[in-house]
Protein backbone atom coordinates (compact mmCIF):
# COMPACT_ATOMS: atom_id res chain seq x y z
CA UNK A 1 0.00 0.00 0.00
CA UNK A 2 1.10 3.53 -0.63
CA UNK A 3 0.97 6.82 1.23
CA UNK A 4 -1.12 9.44 -0.59
CA UNK A 5 0.00 13.06 -0.12
CA UNK A 6 -2.80 15.45 0.84
CA UNK A 7 -2.24 17.52 -2.32
CA UNK A 8 -3.46 14.58 -4.33
CA UNK A 9 -6.58 13.91 -2.25
CA UNK A 10 -9.05 14.85 -5.01
CA UNK A 11 -7.25 12.73 -7.60
CA UNK A 12 -6.94 9.88 -5.11
CA UNK A 13 -10.67 10.06 -4.44
CA UNK A 14 -11.44 9.83 -8.16
CA UNK A 15 -9.10 6.87 -8.59
CA UNK A 16 -10.62 5.22 -5.50
CA UNK A 17 -14.09 5.62 -7.04
CA UNK A 18 -12.90 3.84 -10.18
CA UNK A 19 -11.29 1.12 -8.07
CA UNK A 20 -14.54 0.72 -6.13
CA UNK A 21 -16.36 -0.18 -9.35
CA UNK A 22 -13.50 -2.47 -10.37
CA UNK A 23 -13.70 -4.13 -6.96
CA UNK A 24 -17.46 -4.63 -7.38
CA UNK A 25 -16.88 -6.19 -10.81
CA UNK A 26 -14.17 -8.42 -9.34
CA UNK A 27 -16.50 -9.51 -6.55
CA UNK A 28 -19.30 -10.24 -9.02
CA UNK A 29 -16.89 -12.26 -11.15
CA UNK A 30 -15.73 -14.11 -8.03
CA UNK A 31 -19.32 -15.05 -7.11
CA UNK A 32 -20.15 -16.10 -10.66
CA UNK A 33 -17.02 -18.21 -10.95
CA UNK A 34 -17.70 -19.89 -7.62
CA UNK A 35 -21.31 -20.52 -8.69
CA UNK A 36 -20.09 -22.17 -11.88
CA UNK A 37 -17.51 -24.20 -9.92
CA UNK A 38 -20.32 -25.59 -7.76
CA UNK A 39 -22.83 -26.14 -10.56
CA UNK A 40 -20.88 -27.19 -13.64
CA UNK A 41 -21.77 -30.58 -15.11
CA UNK A 42 -21.11 -32.52 -18.26
CA UNK A 43 -18.28 -34.42 -19.93
CA UNK A 44 -15.69 -31.79 -18.94
CA UNK A 45 -16.91 -31.50 -15.35
CA UNK A 46 -13.65 -32.28 -13.61
CA UNK A 47 -11.38 -30.01 -15.64
CA UNK A 48 -13.84 -27.09 -15.53
CA UNK A 49 -14.58 -27.65 -11.84
CA UNK A 50 -10.84 -27.43 -11.08
CA UNK A 51 -10.23 -24.48 -13.41
CA UNK A 52 -13.12 -22.49 -11.93
CA UNK A 53 -11.83 -23.21 -8.42
CA UNK A 54 -8.36 -21.90 -9.29
CA UNK A 55 -9.96 -18.80 -10.81
CA UNK A 56 -12.24 -17.94 -7.90
CA UNK A 57 -9.44 -18.47 -5.38
CA UNK A 58 -7.24 -16.06 -7.35
CA UNK A 59 -10.10 -13.55 -7.47
CA UNK A 60 -10.53 -13.79 -3.68
CA UNK A 61 -6.93 -12.63 -3.24
CA UNK A 62 -7.49 -9.83 -5.75
CA UNK A 63 -10.57 -8.61 -3.87
CA UNK A 64 -8.52 -8.11 -0.72
CA UNK A 65 -5.71 -6.32 -2.54
CA UNK A 66 -8.13 -3.98 -4.34
CA UNK A 67 -10.03 -3.19 -1.14
CA UNK A 68 -6.80 -2.40 0.69
CA UNK A 69 -5.69 -0.08 -2.12
CA UNK A 70 -9.01 1.78 -1.94
CA UNK A 71 -8.42 2.24 1.80
CA UNK A 72 -4.84 3.37 1.14
CA UNK A 73 -6.27 6.06 -1.14
CA UNK A 74 -8.37 7.30 1.78
CA UNK A 75 -11.77 5.92 0.78
CA UNK A 76 -14.00 3.27 2.24
CA UNK A 77 -14.78 0.05 0.42
CA UNK A 78 -18.22 -1.34 -0.29
CA UNK A 79 -18.78 -4.45 1.77
CA UNK A 80 -22.23 -5.85 1.06
CA UNK A 81 -23.79 -7.91 -1.70
CA UNK A 82 -26.28 -5.13 -2.45
CA UNK A 83 -23.50 -2.54 -2.78
CA UNK A 84 -21.49 -4.78 -5.09
CA UNK A 85 -24.58 -5.53 -7.17
CA UNK A 86 -25.36 -1.82 -7.55
CA UNK A 87 -21.77 -0.89 -8.43
CA UNK A 88 -20.95 -3.77 -10.77
CA UNK A 89 -21.22 -3.59 -14.54
CA UNK A 90 -21.12 -7.40 -14.73
CA UNK A 91 -24.29 -9.47 -14.59
CA UNK A 92 -24.73 -12.07 -11.90
CA UNK A 93 -25.44 -15.68 -12.82
CA UNK A 94 -28.91 -16.54 -11.61
CA UNK A 95 -30.04 -19.46 -13.71
CA UNK A 96 -28.87 -22.94 -14.60
CA UNK A 97 -26.69 -22.91 -17.66
CA UNK A 98 -24.58 -25.30 -19.71
CA UNK A 99 -20.84 -25.70 -19.16
CA UNK A 100 -20.19 -24.12 -22.57
CA UNK A 101 -22.28 -21.07 -21.66
CA UNK A 102 -20.49 -20.79 -18.32
CA UNK A 103 -17.14 -20.62 -20.10
CA UNK A 104 -18.49 -18.07 -22.61
CA UNK A 105 -19.89 -15.85 -19.84
CA UNK A 106 -16.67 -15.93 -17.85
CA UNK A 107 -14.66 -15.21 -21.00
CA UNK A 108 -16.80 -12.15 -21.73
CA UNK A 109 -16.46 -10.93 -18.13
CA UNK A 110 -12.68 -11.33 -18.08
CA UNK A 111 -12.43 -9.43 -21.37
CA UNK A 112 -14.56 -6.67 -19.79
CA UNK A 113 -12.17 -6.60 -16.82
CA UNK A 114 -9.16 -6.22 -19.14
CA UNK A 115 -10.79 -3.26 -20.86
CA UNK A 116 -11.81 -1.57 -17.60
CA UNK A 117 -8.34 -2.10 -16.11
CA UNK A 118 -6.85 -0.33 -19.14
CA UNK A 119 -9.10 2.68 -18.51
CA UNK A 120 -8.17 2.93 -14.84
CA UNK A 121 -4.46 2.37 -15.49
CA UNK A 122 -4.46 5.39 -17.81
CA UNK A 123 -6.24 7.55 -15.20
CA UNK A 124 -3.95 6.37 -12.40
CA UNK A 125 -0.83 7.10 -14.45
CA UNK A 126 -2.11 10.60 -15.30
CA UNK A 127 -2.66 11.13 -11.56
CA UNK A 128 0.89 9.82 -10.91
CA UNK A 129 -0.58 6.99 -8.83
CA UNK A 130 1.90 4.31 -9.80
CA UNK A 131 0.83 2.03 -6.94
CA UNK A 132 -2.70 1.71 -8.29
CA UNK A 133 -1.44 1.47 -11.87
CA UNK A 134 0.89 -1.37 -10.88
CA UNK A 135 -1.89 -3.32 -9.15
CA UNK A 136 -4.13 -2.92 -12.17
CA UNK A 137 -1.41 -3.86 -14.65
CA UNK A 138 -1.01 -7.11 -12.72
CA UNK A 139 -4.80 -7.61 -12.64
CA UNK A 140 -4.98 -6.93 -16.38
CA UNK A 141 -2.33 -9.57 -17.09
CA UNK A 142 -4.18 -12.14 -14.97
CA UNK A 143 -7.52 -11.38 -16.67
CA UNK A 144 -5.87 -11.63 -20.10
CA UNK A 145 -4.37 -15.03 -19.25
CA UNK A 146 -7.65 -16.28 -17.77
CA UNK A 147 -9.56 -15.12 -20.88
CA UNK A 148 -7.06 -17.00 -23.06
CA UNK A 149 -7.48 -20.16 -20.99
CA UNK A 150 -11.28 -19.92 -21.11
CA UNK A 151 -11.28 -19.24 -24.85
CA UNK A 152 -8.95 -22.18 -25.44
CA UNK A 153 -11.38 -24.49 -23.67
CA UNK A 154 -14.29 -23.65 -26.00
CA UNK A 155 -15.22 -26.03 -28.81
CA UNK A 156 -14.47 -23.52 -31.59
CA UNK A 157 -11.22 -22.23 -30.08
Amino acid sequence: MQHVPSTKTSQASKIADELTHFLADTYMLYLKTQNFHWNVKGPHFYSLHKMFEEQYLELATAIDELAEQIRALGSYTPASFSQFLNLSSLKEATSKTSAETMVQELLKDHETMVSYATTIITKAQKAQDEGTADILIQRQKIHEKTAWMLKSSLKDA
